[in-house]
């Protein structure tokens, strides 16, 4: 394809986007299972674009039991460049006040483990970087277009993926804070991870939705106030993403594209040609 093709992800609140012109449903099966849902394809401002709820549409699916390989592997089948999550957050300080904009940069991995992180196992071995987990590039478009909306916006920050589906205690609240994370979500791992092995530049929208428990003159974090300020949120993030679209270059400088190139261990001799076959839309570049 010339030119990105730009991958929405949206979490709570977020099932559409309006804008998209050509319109196309695309249901797709994977050799990692089913996604969330049906992707919905088209353009926005001559961008080409794909849109998949994260949770299903109807938000049928809890955290876990979300198949972020499924997902993940449909936007790279659809030819996603580039992969903006929208999620829903708690702020874990004063700053970052309920209704900001957070893009953060860097992420703690707080899972129980069940989740599978990764497309390779089962005799392809392979080990890609992951320091610094977000894309610059696109973390700081999407900052500049979050500040081009009107929005609090703040760049950079930890954020720190727990496993839910229930809140923190305010135990836990307070151990999170004192790792110095701004925001603490749900999904985006093992989103992040995924996306580094398909190659596909990746940054984040984090909507703040409430304060967590943590914050003694604030109510606890209820679903009725986290509902009334996700409503605001969603609204800035689709302008936010109406603005950073036009602006997403079809040549990429980062690192992304080439994450897998020296990443793969395991001799081409000992993959099983299933293996292969599955794994060829991420590494078939790099087998020969």
């Amino acid at each position: 394809m010339n030119g990105p093709v730009v991958g929405i992800i949206g979490g709570s609140g977020l099932y559409e986007l309006e804008g998209l012109t050509g319109i196309k449903t695309v249901a797709l099966d994977t050799p990692f299972g089913l996604p969330s849902d049906e992707f919905i394809t088209g353009e926005l401002d001559g961008v080409s674009m794909v849109f998949l709820p994260r949770h299903g549409r109807g938000h049928r699916l809890l955290p876990s039991e979300i198949n972020y390989r499924a997902n993940l592997y449909g936007m790279k089948q659809l030819g996603v460049t580039h992969l903006i999550a929208v999620s829903a957050v708690g702020s874990m300080k004063e700053t970052i006040a309920p209704g900001d904009i957070v893009i953060p940069d860097q992420f703690i991995d707080r899972t129980n483990g069940t989740r599978i992180n990764t497309f390779f196992g089962n005799g392809v071995v392979a080990h890609v970087q992951f320091a610094d987990p977000v894309c610059s590039d696109l973390s700081v478009l999407l900052h500049a277009a979050a500040i081009q909306a009107g929005a609090a916006a703040h760049l950079g920050g930890v954020y720190l993926c727990m496993e839910g589906p229930a809140f923190s205690t305010r135990a836990e609240s307070n151990m999170y804070r004192s790792f110095g994370v701004s925001v603490i979500g749900m999904t985006n791992i093992p989103e992040a991870k995924l996306a580094r092995e398909a190659e596909i530049c990746y940054g984040v929208i984090a909507l703040a939705t409430d304060y967590d428990c943590w914050h003694d003159s604030h109510v606890d974090v209820s679903i009725e106030a986290i509902l009334a300020i996700m409503r605001q949120n969603v609204a800035t993030a689709k302008t936010i993403i109406g603005h950073a679209v036009r602006k997403v270059a079809a040549e990429r400088r980062c690192g992304c594209a080439s994450a897998m190139q020296y990443a793969i261990i395991t001799d081409k001799s000992a993959i099983s040609e299933k293996a292969l076959s599955d794994l060829d839309i991420f590494i078939g570049k790099y087998l020969g």
